[in-house]
């Protein structure tokens, strides 16, 4: 139903049999269930949209007290799901905990790094991405993420896409910091976001690497580049 090349043979979703009521149901059971326990939850769920319109494939966040907070929408669905299933997004959304910013991203999204560097423009310090397959190259891009733009990263699958790539946060400079077994069952990535870490990595990606990106695409080169020497522009002579 992901798929990115779907069949043509493949008709529109009949998304009047969905079991709507059910959905909001357990929805409100979840969001119930957060305030008691007292922690943060973001999970997955189409979202019904008005009249014939299909919904929206998305993501909910709910706060330590029970609340719904905000909602992402896929933005870059796949072409099965373009086609045949949902109406994609159009906003990204950047969450806040504890002074953490955090943004949202659901599963071929991983694939689009514009997507990622928005978020980075967006100053969050932590992207949580949903996956329903086990893809280990995607995994590994999502663990770039952490390198490219000095921010935790949230790769989340269900326990049976684990095998090849389980579930667990990238830490800035891009290394796995907590990982679930991949044994096909349900397990917990368990991990503190310390911006003061004595980790190397991590201290050299949030205090050096990442300001000093921003500020070489801000145009740092701008005023050092030589016009009209021939020895630059010659680009085929030693």
């Amino acid at each position: 139903m992901l798929s990115s090349t779907g069949p043509d043979t493949v008709g529109d979703a009949d998304w009047s049999r969905a079991a709507w009521q059910v959905m909001q149901e357990e929805s409100a059971a979840i969001a119930e269930l957060a305030g008691e326990l007292g922690i943060w939850v973001a999970f997955g769920s189409p979202h019904r949209l008005s009249g014939s319109n299909r919904p929206h494939n998305s993501l909910y966040v709910v706060s330590d007290q029970g609340s719904l907070v905000g909602r992402y929408d896929k933005r870059f669905l796949s072409n099965t799901e373009v086609r045949f299933m949902y109406t994609p997004g159009t906003e990204p959304l950047v969450f806040e905990v504890d002074g953490f910013r955090f943004g949202c991203a659901l599963c071929i999204e991983v694939n689009f790094p514009e997507l990622f560097a928005e978020y980075e423009r967006l100053d969050v310090d932590c992207v949580l991405a949903s996956v329903m397959v086990d893809d280990a190259a995607r995994a590994v891009v999502a663990q770039a993420y952490g390198t490219l733009y000095g921010y935790w990263l949230g790769y989340s699958v269900p326990a049976q896409f684990s095998a090849t790539a389980p579930a667990g946060l990238v830490a800035p400079g891009g290394q796995w910091i907590a990982r679930c077994d991949g044994d096909g069952r349900p397990g917990l990535a368990i991990a503190d976001l310390d911006r003061d870490a004595k980790d190397a990595d991590i201290d050299m990606s949030l205090r050096l690497a990442r300001p000093w990106r921003r500020t070489a695409r801000a145009g740092l080169y701008e005023d050092r580049v030589v016009h009209g020497d021939p020895r630059s522009d010659a680009r085929t002579a030693f």
